[in-house]
């Protein structure tokens, strides 16, 4: 973990008055509010609630290899083309890999998981907030994001569950999303953002459904920490999306 001065906020939404695109470019994060996300994406508040049934079918993470049964997770895999026009492509289940250099725990190894419910998928919402995000992402320019989705429970009703088991890290993207679907009765679970190459971070606690942490993934480390509960039904659901240019990740 990059260590050195780190400032505690707990919301600092819109960051000094930075839109996405310039907090972005300056920071290498954004931490958007619930409305700054809706606007940009174009889409409402009520469609969480249209989605949010389906963390309750996510299926177990047969890759845990802390020995843990605290995650569940679906996967997808999508190619946009963006720039005069977007273009959303599904592409058929393939596996998610990530090189050890990037996740030391789980990296160098195939993991298939779970599609993501058609019912998410085939959503003209869900295209709107994915090709949304990816002209934040892009800027002026024109090309190809290559998106991966997770939609990930963390649950801690038996005990301590880990958001990121495998600590600090990059994903080996371009840019990383961040959003938070659910939250309840649990405690900790607090987000750590560091520069990748410098001493500065910052930490906070993101606790309001819609909200979403943007990340350039070359510029800064990431990681939230566990999880406890303080009651029943102990969860903390996210949908995480990451762009990459270059194709895939994959072992070839």
């Amino acid at each position: 973990m990059t260590t050195g001065k780190k400032a505690t906020m707990s919301h600092p939404w819109s960051l000094s008055g930075h839109a996405p695109q310039a907090a972005l470019q300056s920071q290498g994060f954004a931490l958007l509010a619930p409305y700054q996300l809706q606007a940009l994406a174009g889409v409402p508040a009520a469609v969480l609630a249209d989605w949010l049934p389906q963390w309750d079918r996510l299926a177990p993470d047969a890759y845990l290899r802390d020995g843990g049964s605290y995650r569940s997770r679906r996967h997808g895999c999508f190619i946009q083309a963006f720039g005069s026009r977007d273009d959303l492509t599904l592409v058929p289940l393939r596996p998610h890999w990530q090189s050890t250099d990037y996740n030391a725990l789980h990296g160098g190894i195939d993991r298939w998981f779970e599609p993501l419910e058609t019912a998410l998928s085939d959503d003209p919402r869900w295209r709107q907030l994915l090709c949304g995000l990816g002209k934040v992402f892009a800027g002026s320019s024109a090309g190809t994001w290559y998106i991966e989705a997770h939609q990930f429970r963390i649950d801690a009703s038996e005990g301590v569950g880990r958001p990121t088991p495998e600590g600090a890290h990059r994903d080996g993207v371009d840019f990383v999303a961040v959003i938070l679907v659910n939250r309840q009765a649990v405690k900790g679970g607090e987000t750590r953002v560091f520069q990748a190459h410098g001493p500065l971070g910052m930490r906070f606690v993101i606790d309001q459904p819609w909200s979403a942490l943007l990340l350039d993934d070359a510029r800064v480390i990431h990681e939230t920490t566990p999880i406890q509960p303080t009651g029943p039904a102990a969860v903390r659901d996210t949908l995480v999306l990451t762009y990459r240019r270059d194709g895939f990740q994959s072992a070839n």
